[in-house]
Protein backbone atom coordinates (compact mmCIF):
# COMPACT_ATOMS: atom_id res chain seq x y z
CA UNK A 1 0.00 0.00 0.00
CA UNK A 2 1.47 3.30 -0.51
CA UNK A 3 0.14 6.53 1.18
CA UNK A 4 -0.39 10.04 0.44
CA UNK A 5 -1.66 12.21 3.53
CA UNK A 6 -3.41 14.82 2.82
CA UNK A 7 -3.75 18.48 5.08
CA UNK A 8 -5.53 20.91 4.17
CA UNK A 9 -4.79 23.97 6.71
CA UNK A 10 -5.86 27.34 6.91
CA UNK A 11 -3.74 29.77 9.92
CA UNK A 12 -2.99 26.87 11.79
CA UNK A 13 0.59 26.80 11.74
CA UNK A 14 1.10 25.86 15.59
CA UNK A 15 -1.50 22.96 15.11
CA UNK A 16 0.08 21.94 12.00
CA UNK A 17 2.95 21.58 13.40
CA UNK A 18 2.04 18.91 15.90
CA UNK A 19 -0.26 17.32 12.99
CA UNK A 20 3.20 16.62 11.01
CA UNK A 21 5.12 15.66 14.03
CA UNK A 22 2.68 12.81 14.42
CA UNK A 23 2.55 11.74 10.88
CA UNK A 24 5.92 11.69 10.68
CA UNK A 25 6.40 9.26 13.97
CA UNK A 26 3.32 7.34 13.04
CA UNK A 27 3.45 7.47 8.80
CA UNK A 28 6.88 7.87 8.23
CA UNK A 29 6.77 5.96 5.17
CA UNK A 30 3.32 8.24 3.63
CA UNK A 31 3.83 11.05 1.21
CA UNK A 32 2.77 14.00 2.99
CA UNK A 33 0.96 16.63 1.61
CA UNK A 34 0.10 20.23 2.68
CA UNK A 35 -2.61 21.94 0.85
CA UNK A 36 -2.24 25.56 2.73
CA UNK A 37 -5.63 27.84 1.90
CA UNK A 38 -4.65 31.61 2.13
CA UNK A 39 -3.02 31.54 5.35
CA UNK A 40 -1.21 35.06 7.28
CA UNK A 41 0.37 33.26 10.36
CA UNK A 42 4.05 31.90 8.70
CA UNK A 43 2.56 28.05 7.63
CA UNK A 44 4.20 28.72 4.26
CA UNK A 45 7.49 29.20 6.27
CA UNK A 46 7.43 26.53 8.80
CA UNK A 47 6.06 24.09 6.32
CA UNK A 48 9.34 24.70 3.77
CA UNK A 49 11.20 23.91 6.88
CA UNK A 50 10.83 20.75 7.48
CA UNK A 51 11.83 17.84 6.24
CA UNK A 52 9.18 15.74 6.15
CA UNK A 53 6.76 17.38 3.56
CA UNK A 54 6.53 16.09 0.34
CA UNK A 55 4.64 18.97 -1.54
CA UNK A 56 3.06 22.01 -0.51
CA UNK A 57 -0.04 23.19 -2.75
CA UNK A 58 -0.64 27.28 -2.04
CA UNK A 59 -4.25 28.07 -2.63
CA UNK A 60 -5.98 30.97 -2.84
CA UNK A 61 -9.68 30.02 -2.22
CA UNK A 62 -10.72 29.96 1.80
CA UNK A 63 -13.21 26.60 1.12
CA UNK A 64 -11.90 23.46 2.45
CA UNK A 65 -13.14 21.82 -0.25
CA UNK A 66 -10.90 23.10 -2.66
CA UNK A 67 -7.79 22.17 -0.65
CA UNK A 68 -8.93 19.01 -0.32
CA UNK A 69 -9.23 18.73 -3.97
CA UNK A 70 -5.88 20.78 -4.23
CA UNK A 71 -4.25 17.84 -2.46
CA UNK A 72 -5.45 14.74 -3.63
CA UNK A 73 -4.73 16.64 -7.02
CA UNK A 74 -0.92 16.07 -6.37
CA UNK A 75 -1.14 12.57 -4.14
CA UNK A 76 0.37 9.48 -5.61
CA UNK A 77 -0.84 7.20 -3.37
CA UNK A 78 -3.08 3.99 -3.92
CA UNK A 79 -4.67 5.23 -0.76
CA UNK A 80 -5.08 8.53 -0.05
CA UNK A 81 -6.17 9.98 3.69
CA UNK A 82 -6.94 13.26 4.52
CA UNK A 83 -6.48 14.53 7.94
CA UNK A 84 -7.33 18.12 10.09
CA UNK A 85 -4.61 20.17 10.74
CA UNK A 86 -6.26 20.17 14.18
CA UNK A 87 -5.77 16.96 15.05
CA UNK A 88 -2.78 14.16 15.40
CA UNK A 89 -2.99 10.54 14.04
CA UNK A 90 -2.55 8.21 17.11
CA UNK A 91 -0.17 4.67 16.94
CA UNK A 92 -2.80 2.64 16.05
CA UNK A 93 -4.14 3.95 12.99
CA UNK A 94 -2.02 2.86 10.19
CA UNK A 95 -2.26 -0.46 11.23
CA UNK A 96 -6.20 0.13 11.32
CA UNK A 97 -6.38 1.99 8.22
CA UNK A 98 -4.57 -1.46 6.11
CA UNK A 99 -7.03 -3.67 7.82
CA UNK A 100 -10.45 -1.65 6.62
CA UNK A 101 -9.12 -1.17 3.20
CA UNK A 102 -8.43 -5.05 3.08
CA UNK A 103 -12.48 -5.44 2.43
CA UNK A 104 -13.50 -1.74 2.27
CA UNK A 105 -13.27 0.98 -0.48
CA UNK A 106 -12.72 4.12 2.56
CA UNK A 107 -12.46 3.50 6.08
CA UNK A 108 -12.93 6.12 8.86
CA UNK A 109 -12.77 5.92 12.28
CA UNK A 110 -13.34 8.39 15.67
CA UNK A 111 -12.31 11.53 16.59
CA UNK A 112 -10.86 12.06 20.33
CA UNK A 113 -11.54 15.37 21.93
CA UNK A 114 -10.42 15.83 25.32
CA UNK A 115 -13.01 17.04 27.81
CA UNK A 116 -12.48 17.81 31.74
CA UNK A 117 -13.89 14.25 32.85
CA UNK A 118 -11.71 12.51 30.03
CA UNK A 119 -12.01 11.77 26.24
CA UNK A 120 -15.00 11.71 24.29
CA UNK A 121 -15.18 10.04 21.15
CA UNK A 122 -17.54 9.62 17.85
CA UNK A 123 -19.50 6.68 17.13
CA UNK A 124 -20.38 5.48 13.58
CA UNK A 125 -23.46 7.43 11.91
CA UNK A 126 -25.02 5.28 8.90
CA UNK A 127 -28.59 6.66 7.55
CA UNK A 128 -30.57 4.81 4.65
CA UNK A 129 -31.69 7.46 2.02
CA UNK A 130 -33.75 6.96 -1.17
CA UNK A 131 -33.12 3.53 -0.63
CA UNK A 132 -28.84 3.64 -0.26
CA UNK A 133 -27.11 3.13 3.24
CA UNK A 134 -25.14 5.82 3.69
CA UNK A 135 -22.36 5.53 6.06
CA UNK A 136 -21.11 9.46 7.21
CA UNK A 137 -17.59 10.31 7.55
CA UNK A 138 -15.79 13.60 9.06
CA UNK A 139 -13.29 14.57 6.27
CA UNK A 140 -10.86 15.09 8.80
CA UNK A 141 -9.95 11.60 9.30
CA UNK A 142 -10.82 9.39 6.47
CA UNK A 143 -9.07 7.59 4.03
CA UNK A 144 -9.86 6.42 0.34
CA UNK A 145 -8.63 4.12 -2.33
CA UNK A 146 -7.77 6.14 -5.10
CA UNK A 147 -10.40 4.05 -6.98
CA UNK A 148 -12.84 5.00 -5.16
CA UNK A 149 -11.91 8.73 -4.34
CA UNK A 150 -11.54 9.53 -8.11
CA UNK A 151 -14.54 7.56 -9.15
CA UNK A 152 -16.69 10.27 -7.16
CA UNK A 153 -14.61 12.84 -8.58
CA UNK A 154 -13.43 14.24 -5.22
CA UNK A 155 -15.39 16.75 -3.24
CA UNK A 156 -17.96 19.30 -4.35
CA UNK A 157 -16.33 22.60 -4.31
CA UNK A 158 -19.35 24.56 -4.53
CA UNK A 159 -20.19 23.53 -0.49
CA UNK A 160 -18.91 25.82 2.16
CA UNK A 161 -19.54 22.76 4.61
CA UNK A 162 -21.00 19.31 4.25
CA UNK A 163 -18.87 18.17 1.68
CA UNK A 164 -18.03 15.33 3.57
CA UNK A 165 -21.30 14.96 4.07
CA UNK A 166 -21.73 15.29 0.38
CA UNK A 167 -19.37 12.82 -0.88
CA UNK A 168 -20.35 10.28 1.60
CA UNK A 169 -24.01 10.14 -0.32
CA UNK A 170 -21.87 9.87 -3.70
CA UNK A 171 -19.80 6.78 -2.75
CA UNK A 172 -23.09 5.30 -1.93
CA UNK A 173 -24.43 5.77 -5.07
CA UNK A 174 -21.54 4.16 -6.73
CA UNK A 175 -21.86 1.28 -4.31
CA UNK A 176 -18.05 1.59 -2.41
CA UNK A 177 -18.08 0.49 0.93
CA UNK A 178 -16.86 2.89 3.89
CA UNK A 179 -16.04 0.87 6.93
CA UNK A 180 -15.84 2.18 10.33
CA UNK A 181 -12.77 1.26 12.41
CA UNK A 182 -12.60 2.01 16.00
CA UNK A 183 -9.13 2.18 15.83
CA UNK A 184 -8.45 4.88 12.84
CA UNK A 185 -7.91 7.46 16.27
CA UNK A 186 -7.09 10.97 15.82
CA UNK A 187 -6.85 13.51 18.86
CA UNK A 188 -8.42 16.68 18.30
CA UNK A 189 -5.10 19.02 19.77
CA UNK A 190 -6.60 22.48 19.47
CA UNK A 191 -9.35 23.40 22.08
CA UNK A 192 -10.75 26.14 20.27
CA UNK A 193 -14.79 27.21 20.50
CA UNK A 194 -16.41 26.24 17.15
CA UNK A 195 -17.50 29.28 15.26
CA UNK A 196 -21.23 30.69 15.57
CA UNK A 197 -23.22 28.45 13.06
CA UNK A 198 -24.32 29.94 9.86
CA UNK A 199 -27.63 28.80 9.62
CA UNK A 200 -28.05 29.68 6.35
CA UNK A 201 -25.18 27.75 4.64
CA UNK A 202 -26.78 24.84 6.74
CA UNK A 203 -29.41 24.71 4.66
CA UNK A 204 -28.28 25.55 1.66
CA UNK A 205 -26.07 22.95 1.80
CA UNK A 206 -28.49 20.01 2.95
CA UNK A 207 -31.06 21.31 0.03
CA UNK A 208 -28.13 21.20 -1.97
CA UNK A 209 -26.52 18.12 -1.32
CA UNK A 210 -30.17 16.20 -1.17
CA UNK A 211 -31.89 17.55 -4.27
CA UNK A 212 -28.34 17.23 -6.18
CA UNK A 213 -28.03 13.49 -5.52
CA UNK A 214 -32.16 12.15 -4.76
CA UNK A 215 -33.65 14.67 -6.82
CA UNK A 216 -36.67 16.78 -6.38
CA UNK A 217 -38.64 13.96 -4.11
CA UNK A 218 -40.89 15.12 -1.14
CA UNK A 219 -39.35 12.96 0.91
CA UNK A 220 -36.36 15.21 0.77
CA UNK A 221 -38.39 18.25 1.38
CA UNK A 222 -39.52 16.54 4.20
CA UNK A 223 -36.58 15.89 5.71
CA UNK A 224 -34.61 19.34 5.45
CA UNK A 225 -38.09 21.42 6.39
CA UNK A 226 -38.28 19.21 9.07
CA UNK A 227 -34.78 19.46 10.41
CA UNK A 228 -35.61 23.45 9.86
CA UNK A 229 -38.63 23.29 11.90
CA UNK A 230 -36.92 21.41 14.44
CA UNK A 231 -34.37 23.93 14.67
CA UNK A 232 -36.61 26.62 14.98
CA UNK A 233 -38.11 25.39 18.03
CA UNK A 234 -34.88 25.48 19.69
CA UNK A 235 -34.06 28.89 18.83
CA UNK A 236 -37.63 29.95 19.75
CA UNK A 237 -36.48 28.46 23.10
CA UNK A 238 -33.42 30.74 23.61
CA UNK A 239 -35.52 33.39 23.09
CA UNK A 240 -38.34 32.69 25.65
CA UNK A 241 -34.98 31.49 27.91
CA UNK A 242 -33.74 35.30 27.35
CA UNK A 243 -30.62 33.33 25.46
CA UNK A 244 -31.43 35.19 21.90
CA UNK A 245 -33.21 38.03 20.61
CA UNK A 246 -36.45 37.42 18.69
CA UNK A 247 -35.19 39.94 16.22
CA UNK A 248 -32.30 37.27 15.62
CA UNK A 249 -34.53 34.84 15.90
CA UNK A 250 -36.80 36.12 12.97
CA UNK A 251 -33.78 36.93 11.16
CA UNK A 252 -32.54 33.78 11.13
CA UNK A 253 -35.68 32.18 10.13
CA UNK A 254 -35.47 34.60 6.77
CA UNK A 255 -31.76 33.23 5.99
CA UNK A 256 -32.76 29.81 6.09
CA UNK A 257 -36.26 29.95 3.93
CA UNK A 258 -34.01 31.97 1.48
CA UNK A 259 -30.94 29.58 1.66
CA UNK A 260 -33.07 26.29 1.29
CA UNK A 261 -34.52 27.65 -2.08
CA UNK A 262 -30.70 28.72 -3.55
CA UNK A 263 -29.93 25.21 -2.38
CA UNK A 264 -32.93 23.46 -4.15
CA UNK A 265 -32.13 25.55 -7.32
CA UNK A 266 -28.68 24.81 -7.28
CA UNK A 267 -28.62 21.86 -6.62
CA UNK A 268 -31.68 20.79 -9.49
CA UNK A 269 -28.58 23.00 -11.62
CA UNK A 270 -26.01 20.14 -10.57
CA UNK A 271 -27.80 17.59 -10.85
CA UNK A 272 -28.53 18.31 -14.43
CA UNK A 273 -24.79 19.67 -15.56
CA UNK A 274 -23.59 16.25 -13.97
CA UNK A 275 -26.03 13.45 -14.81
CA UNK A 276 -23.58 10.32 -14.15
CA UNK A 277 -23.78 8.62 -10.08
CA UNK A 278 -20.47 10.83 -9.58
CA UNK A 279 -23.08 13.81 -9.31
CA UNK A 280 -20.12 15.97 -8.54
CA UNK A 281 -20.08 19.43 -11.31
CA UNK A 282 -17.42 21.35 -9.38
CA UNK A 283 -15.37 18.27 -8.11
CA UNK A 284 -11.58 17.22 -9.66
CA UNK A 285 -11.80 17.78 -12.66
CA UNK A 286 -13.87 20.44 -13.28
CA UNK A 287 -10.83 22.91 -12.83
CA UNK A 288 -6.89 22.73 -12.82
CA UNK A 289 -6.28 26.50 -11.38
CA UNK A 290 -6.42 25.97 -7.66
CA UNK A 291 -3.00 25.71 -6.83
CA UNK A 292 -1.13 29.49 -6.98
CA UNK A 293 2.01 28.02 -6.07
CA UNK A 294 3.06 24.74 -5.62
CA UNK A 295 6.47 23.60 -3.74
CA UNK A 296 7.18 20.03 -4.98
CA UNK A 297 10.13 18.33 -3.14
CA UNK A 298 9.34 14.68 -4.26
CA UNK A 299 11.47 15.13 -7.46
CA UNK A 300 13.21 18.35 -5.98
CA UNK A 301 15.83 18.55 -3.02
CA UNK A 302 14.74 21.13 -0.38
CA UNK A 303 16.68 23.60 0.25
CA UNK A 304 16.65 24.39 4.03
CA UNK A 305 15.13 27.90 4.79
CA UNK A 306 15.40 30.26 8.40
CA UNK A 307 11.74 29.78 9.68
CA UNK A 308 10.52 33.53 9.98
CA UNK A 309 10.28 35.44 13.23
CA UNK A 310 6.82 35.65 14.30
Amino acid sequence: MELSMVVPTLNGRERLASCLDALATHAPEAEVIVANGPSADGTTGMVRGRDDVDVLVEVSDRKLDVARNAGISVATGDVVALVNHGTVIEESWTEALRESLADADAVTGPIHRSVRAGVTTESEERRTIGGREVTYFDGGNVAFTREAIEAVDGFDEYLVIGGARDCAHRLAANDFEVAWSPNLCVTRIDDEDDEDRDWGWKYRALAYRLVKNYGPRPGIFRRTLGDAMSDGVQTAADVVRGDEAPSEWMGNGKRVATNIATGVKDGLWARFKDRSEARNPYGLSARADRAVERYDWRTEPKEKEPEPEQ
